[in-house]
């Protein structure tokens, strides 16, 4: 049955509708990675900070339960981030594919992967695989706080602390420019080693500090905020990940819809150009019918 061309002009107003949002949804995406990325850059120099306190203070301190390191490890927490919304592209497939050849990585080892599942999407997609969450938190992919970093941080540092995880990862999205994001995994528990005790070996000079309270004291105080501070991080990574890969997706919708729309006008025209030359076609035959009955 040919295609009247009404019902191919009802489609492209649906295609228009449909262009008119995602076209909204690219402007607003855009308009907010330029917010996303600044905070993700003033938050750079805190981490920046604290770490370098910490390699000082590593050295000098005698010991922390969240820098010990313990073997065998046995339970493994693994922190995925993810978004609220969908829209956004491959965002949400790659960093939750990353986080599934980790955990199938810790479970050959013959250890136990412990899923926190930090976004709707994430949520959603460990439970349509029955796959259990240790802690599931939302509403904050958009625009994450430090407030957020730190209900993160409180729950895996106790679970840490009390022995029920052995080690902890995190897995997210690094935002690298607007057109190209990475997924990636980083270990946060035990507080990774750093360069401080290559240092000490290669014989360079070092300033010598004196600390007030203790070394134990401060290390104690300011571990959870690093851990807080590394969460905070890859929460902005994510999120600006997030709005870029939106931008993207929403902006090949867009070009998409208008290609749809020109392929259908095309439609359009020739079912109407059809239409004419039927509608003649009826015209001069009933005309010669009429002659023939005269």
């Amino acid at each position: 049955m040919a295609e009247k061309a009404r019902d191919i002009r009802r489609r492209i107003q649906t295609v228009e509708s449909t262009k008119k949002i995602t076209n909204a949804m690219q402007l607003i995406a855009a308009s907010r990675i330029a917010k996303a990325q600044a905070r993700a850059e003033r938050a750079r120099p805190f981490a920046r900070a604290i770490g370098e306190m910490i390699e000082m203070l590593a050295g000098e301190a005698k010991s922390s339960p969240l820098l010990a390191e313990r073997d065998p490890v046995t339970n493994v927490g693994l922190i995925v981030l993810t978004g609220d919304r969908g829209l956004a592209g491959a965002y949400n497939s790659n960093v939750l594919k990353e986080a599934q050849r980790v955990a199938e990585r810790q479970r050959q080892a013959g250890r136990t992967a412990m899923v926190t599942s930090v976004g709707r999407k994430g949520a959603n997609f460990f439970k349509f695989r029955q796959v259990p969450l240790a802690a599931g938190f939302s509403g904050m992919s958009d625009k994450p706080t430090y407030a957020d970093a730190k209900t993160i941080a409180k729950d895996i540092i106790d679970n840490y602390v009390s022995g029920e995880l052995d080690l902890v990862m995190i897995a997210y999205t690094e935002f690298l420019s607007a057109a190209v994001q990475r997924a990636r995994v980083a270990q946060i528990l035990p507080v990774p080693k750093t360069e401080s005790d290559d240092k000490k070996t290669s014989g360079d000079p070092s300033a010598v500090f004196e600390f007030e309270p203790e070394p134990d004291q401060l290390l104690d105080a300011l571990l959870p905020r690093y851990v807080e501070t590394k969460i905070y991080g890859a929460l902005l990574e994510s999120s600006t990940s997030e709005h870029a890969s939106r931008m993207r997706a929403m902006k090949s919708a867009t070009d998409k819809a208008e290609e749809l729309i020109k392929s259908y006008q095309l439609r359009a025209n020739k079912a109407r150009q059809s239409e004419i030359t039927n509608e003649i076609a009826d015209i001069v035959g009933a005309t010669e019918a009429l002659s023939g009955k005269k």
